[in-house]
């Protein structure tokens, strides 16, 4: 497109940057990008520009900007900005009328909406990210990952234009053009989309988030797990179907997995955002430390209502957690647990006795965790998506109470549910509990609010169904 064509036009620093972003996307073959909702967005009403391809995504995230509920009280007060950060005057109500405390920037997805329910999504992000999971690539049988992108721009803050991106932290080898960070890739800008294209090919343990202005937006919610499965599912090997690894004698197999997504609240910073102020990131304190987007008790809650899949062949289509949504797209709550309707997923394990259970850890707070079950050893399998075996296939795994691990990194690890005892429920129900929570004083309890803790409960033998997804 020559300058030329422009004439007539006035060429802001913004113009000039959607030019450049569009020599540069046109340039890599991809043509310009469409906007949200499928219909292609030429600049400057340039028709002739061809359109990227239209391939249907497996996944249609959305990054916007939300509330969520965190324990009202008692108030956090800012000696830097001299206001009462927690819980922000700002924040509307729950369905029940409920005040809810913390604004953020989060995604959503999106995948199963209309386009006109897409469209509704602005103000609706969850924290944190909805975790999404892929198999790992088959040569044999080759499929790419597409995961489509669209940024809808942020309703309190109209006046930010913040790009976002998805950078999946420790994939292997993808290409620049799809990394996410956005000086050498594309940053989605309000009112566009990109498709993602990944070819999975090291299973393990991730995680994503957004890469602009990634100590802001990772910070306020623009987080999640993935993890990729191996082409060994699926086989019968020592008892199981479903692995950690590509281990080939089902040391990594297990029968039920859960992600534990360990991420950080600074009110401060969540308050600047949401009142056009500027944190100073130098005085950066978590006050809330969080399992899953939650903090105890709210973390042994339920996941909001889920469409389950009617069989495991159709769980293995499924790539994101099924949350149910309303007929305006937005999701559901759990009756009685309205407060969390943007923080649906769950941190509570359960498990039948005697079945191994997968914990997929990943932390992409600012500090380090070191969760601890007790009363059950851990064995640790694997760790930043690499199985713990030595270059001669040497058996490195190791039993610990404890796993310690800091900002960007992932741990694999798989307990042997002991035999039920009777019962230790608090209520005197059907199953025994064990804390799994972070050793870390402040942050197992917040300085007095619930924090990063949860149980595992194990049940008597055959008492729950098998698992199809994970965290259920």
């Amino acid at each position: 497109m020559s300058i030329q064509r422009l004439a007539g036009q006035s060429l802001s620093r913004r113009g000039l940057f959607k030019l450049a972003g569009g020599a540069t996307v046109a340039a890599a073959g991809l043509g310009v990008l469409p906007n949200p909702f499928g219909k292609l967005l030429v600049p400057f009403g340039v028709s002739e520009v061809l359109a990227q391809t239209t391939l249907v995504p497996d996944l249609y995230y959305a990054g916007t900007d939300g509330w969520i509920s965190l324990p009202k009280g008692p108030s956090i007060f800012s000696q830097s900005l001299g206001v009462t950060t927690h819980p922000d005057p700002l924040a509307p109500t729950d369905t029940l009328g409920n005040p809810l405390s913390t604004y953020i920037f989060g995604f959503r997805d999106i995948t199963k909406l209309t386009d006109t329910q897409r469209a509704a999504q602005k103000n609706h992000a969850q924290h944190s990210a909805p975790m999404f999971w892929v198999d790992q690539f088959n040569p044999a049988a080759p499929k790419d990952f597409r995961m489509q992108l669209t940024n809808l721009g942020l309703a309190l803050r109209p006046d930010l234009f913040d790009a976002h991106t998805i950078h999946w932290h420790g994939f292997r080898n993808v290409i620049t053009f799809f990394d996410g960070e956005p000086t050498g890739s594309v940053a989605v800008t309000a009112g566009r989309t990109f498709q993602y294209i990944y070819r999975p090919r090291e299973p393990g343990t991730y995680m994503f988030h957004c890469h602009v202005e990634d100590v802001e937006h990772v910070h306020m919610g623009m987080t999640g797990p993935v993890f990729v499965r191996p082409m060994q599912n699926g086989q019968a090997i020592a008892g199981f179907t479903k692995f950690a690894y590509n281990d080939g004698d089902g040391s990594t197999g297990y029968h039920r997995e859960f992600a534990m997504f360990c991420s950080e609240v600074w009110c401060d910073s969540h308050w600047a955002d949401a009142h056009i102020q500027l944190p100073e990131w130098s005085d950066y304190k978590a006050d809330f430390s969080l399992l899953n987007g939650r903090v105890y008790p709210d973390t042994l809650a339920p996941n909001s209502p889920l469409t389950m899949p009617a069989n495991p062949a159709a769980a293995a289509l499924v790539h994101a957690m099924p949350v149910q949504t309303d007929a305006s797209g937005e999701l559901m709550p759990t009756v009685g647990f309205e407060h969390l309707q943007h923080q649906p997923l769950s941190a509570l394990v359960t498990c039948n006795a005697g079945e191994r259970v997968l914990l997929r850890f990943a932390n992409l707070g600012f500090r380090e965790s070191a969760m601890t079950l007790a009363g059950i050893k851990m064995k640790v399998v694997g760790k930043d998506a690499t199985p713990m075996r030595g270059r001669g296939g040497t058996d490195t795994s190791y039993q610990a109470s404890t796993v310690s691990f800091g900002a960007g990194e992932s741990i694999d690890a798989i307990f042997t549910a002991p035999a039920f005892s009777g019962g230790s429920g608090s209520s005197g129900q059907g199953y025994d509990s064990y804390p799994l929570y972070d050793r870390a004083y402040e942050r197992v309890n917040n300085l007095a609010y619930g924090g990063r803790q949860t149980e595992i409960r194990v049940y008597p033998v055959g008492s729950r169904s098998p698992q199809w997804l994970p965290n259920t």
